[in-house]
């Protein structure tokens, strides 16, 4: 790859989702919008080669998009009202601010619940995340077909409804949100353990993004929990990015990771906000619950100074609010720390994951404890199996080599 390639790709992921958003509040239809932006980067592989990167590749994206709207609205439609209205492109600036942030208006658009749940996080993860159809496909378990068909029908929605480009009124933010942060929530997962084995184990740019968008729909609401809760979630959790991953790209057990690399601002931020909800005195939900098992982990200096006790009866507060195996199965994990892993292994082999690779890999690790390496090293392999995160199957990989050193 040459350093232009580079450049190139580093300004999709940086730019994509801005030029998206504004070409979709300007344009009033998704479609068009990402056919657009496609094609001026199309342009740039072309142009930037002979003419050199741009001083600002993001306005010259932008503009070189909006020339291409222009032309296509004149070839297609020749009315002169049309025509005023693809002049009117570079000449209606709207100011901007946390609540005008465009990737945000497109994130409310995308998550209007006129769309099905699983519509809005797959249209949200493609046009404001960045995310292909084959990595949402993987996300959701699905055909990638199928998965390109959800989020064309949703589009047509949005296009036949009219379904507005904005942010909603102040009075409908409480009924929005959810599906908002639930969105938001799975960009930053992608971002923190990437699905797609092409892909560098962790994608900073998705989790800052993800970040980014959270911190202004809490300038829209900065006394609903959740919204807090989710922030101080993920920046508890970014907080520990720059040790998650070794010098030869696999992943590092929280375990194994290097205390010192912790990101101390964030975690600072990320406590207070906790800390924050806990003295507003009303019940925490699902997302306030993750949060403060991530402080207790980040409060520990070592492994071994963790406050199991606490992490578990914070589990058993989320289970009684979402019982999935999944929430069940992490429980499972920290009752291993505090009760032994036959005891968590009992748990764990009653949950119905046999698709996950997380569950494998966590028996393995059970097994392991117990001296079972023969059922440990296929657990092992069916997790290896499962895992789509590169890193994350190089973690896998070596822990299971490790078994024969060990026997």
């Amino acid at each position: 790859m040459t350093d232009l390639d580079e450049v190139i790709g580093r300004v999709h992921r940086e730019e994509w989702a801005r030029l998206v958003a504004t070409l979709a509040r300007r344009l009033g239809d998704l479609d068009v919008a990402e056919e657009m932006a496609a094609e001026a980067f199309a342009t740039a592989v072309e142009r930037w080669p002979v003419d050199g990167v741009p001083p600002n590749p993001g306005a010259w994206l932008t503009t070189t998009a909006y020339r291409r709207a222009v032309d296509r609205l004149r070839r297609e439609v020749r009315r002169e009202e049309r025509h005023r209205e693809a002049l009117m492109l570079f000449d209606s600036p709207e100011p901007l601010g946390a609540i005008d942030d465009d990737r945000l208006r497109l994130v409310f658009t995308c998550c209007h619940p006129a769309l099905a749940m699983e519509a809005r996080i797959a249209l949200t993860l493609r046009m404001v995340g960045g995310l292909t159809v084959p990595e949402i496909a993987r996300a959701f378990l699905v055909e990638e077909s199928a998965m390109s068909r959800r989020i064309t029908r949703a589009k047509t929605k949005i296009k036949e409804a009219r379904i507005p480009y904005g942010v909603p009124l102040r009075d409908d933010l409480p009924a929005r949100v959810g599906g908002v942060l639930a969105v938001l929530y799975l960009i930053f997962n992608e971002g923190y353990l990437a699905s797609n084995p092409a892909k560098e184990p962790i994608r900073a740019e998705l989790t800052a993004e993800a970040i980014r968008l959270t911190r202004l729909v809490r300038d829209l609401m900065p006394d609903d929990g959740e919204t807090t809760g989710l922030l101080a979630l993920m920046l508890l959790t970014e907080a520990r990015r720059a040790a998650r991953v070794s010098a030869s790209g696999d992943l590092v057990a929280l375990g194994e990771q290097d205390r010192a690399a912790w990101d101390r601002a964030l975690i600072t931020e990320g406590h207070a906000l906790v800390r924050t909800r806990l003295a507003a005195g009303q019940a925490p939900g699902r997302y306030q619950i993750l949060a403060a098992i991530n402080a207790v982990h980040t409060d520990a200096p070592d492994i071994r100074d963790t406050d199991w006790s606490q992490v578990v009866a914070l589990y058993d507060q989320l289970v009684r609010l979402d019982s999935s195996p999944i929430v069940r199965l992490n429980r499972a994990i920290a009752v291993a720390e505090l009760d032994g892993p036959q005891v968590a292994l009992a748990e764990i082999d009653r949950l119905p994951l046999a698709g996950y690779h997380v569950f494998h890999a966590t028996r393995a690790e059970l097994l392991r404890r117990l001296g079972r390496s023969e059922q440990a090293r296929a657990a092992y392999d069916r997790a290896v199996e499962l895992a789509g995160n590169s890193g994350e199957a190089a973690y896998l990989v070596r822990r299971r080599d490790q078994l024969s050193g060990a026997s």
